[in-house]
């Protein structure tokens, strides 16, 4: 293959170009604030399950006292008629009387011990809310800093992205004044050499290889017409030769 020693170091300005692409999208892909975004999602979803627990143990908390304030109330009730046929003078048997003060009594010592469950109750709720406050107040300081650090990703997208447009539309036209089939077989060796397929011949070293070519190979280089399109024995890339190629 021939192409014009011009077009073969526009082809370098691609690569060049395309180097600079690579390295724009792997910074677009490695932003600090990737990770960052990560790690407190991460943190994130475990504050809010703990957060989901502290409020239903508060709801179970609820409806147990609820249901325990009920029972008082129950027994309460029960009381106050027992203690109402009492001093009505209504129950004249002593027997009567005997059954209805140790019932009176026992209703007594009982909503004793359901006060006690509501207190008890009641203290598993208060931790329960005050436990859900604390979470909600760390879930909304995590989800700050989340969108703290979204805002810097957009920032730093939006740079990028504005780069890598600019380089993109250099790329078009330099590469739109080089040979086609020369481009093809570029984008063919730099699709199967890791984004690098054609490499500057500096000081008699191949810029993609970092190889320097034998005396024998400096030699073919020399008799070559100037726009013979040279390949790297060593890498096979599109080898260019330059002023500074040592030659």
């Amino acid at each position: 293959m021939n192409a014009a020693p011009a077009d073969q170091i526009r082809l370098l300005d691609v690569q060049g170009l395309d180097v600079r692409l690579t390295q724009l999208a792997h910074r677009r892909s490695t932003l600090p604030e990737l990770a960052e975004i990560e790690s407190l999602n991460k943190d994130l979803a475990q504050l809010r399950d703990l957060l989901v627990a502290a409020q239903t143990e508060e709801s179970d908390c609820a409806r147990e006292q609820t249901k325990a304030e009920q029972d008082v109330d129950q027994v309460r009730q029960r009381a106050a008629r027992d203690q109402q046929r009492l001093d009505s003078g209504a129950v004249t048997s002593p027997k009567d009387l005997e059954n209805l003060q140790h019932e009176i009594a026992s209703l007594a010592k009982r909503q004793s011990d359901l006060e006690d469950v509501v207190l008890e109750v009641m203290e598993r709720r208060e931790s329960a809310q005050a436990r859900a406050a604390e979470l909600t107040e760390r879930v909304a300081a995590v989800q700050a800093k989340i969108d703290d650090a979204a805002g810097r990703r957009d920032a730093a997208y939006e740079q990028l992205d504005a780069e890598t447009a600019s380089v993109t539309k250099e790329r078009e036209v330099i590469a739109g004044s080089v040979p086609a089939d020369l481009l093809k077989l570029y984008e063919k060796l730099r699709e199967q050499q890791g984004g690098v397929g054609a490499a500057k011949l500096y000081q008699r070293r191949c810029d993609g290889c970092r190889l320097e070519l034998n005396i024998t190979e400096v030699n073919e280089v020399r008799a070559a017409a100037p726009d013979a399109v040279l390949r790297c024995e060593n890498c096979r890339r599109i080898l260019v030769r330059t002023a500074d190629s040592g030659l």
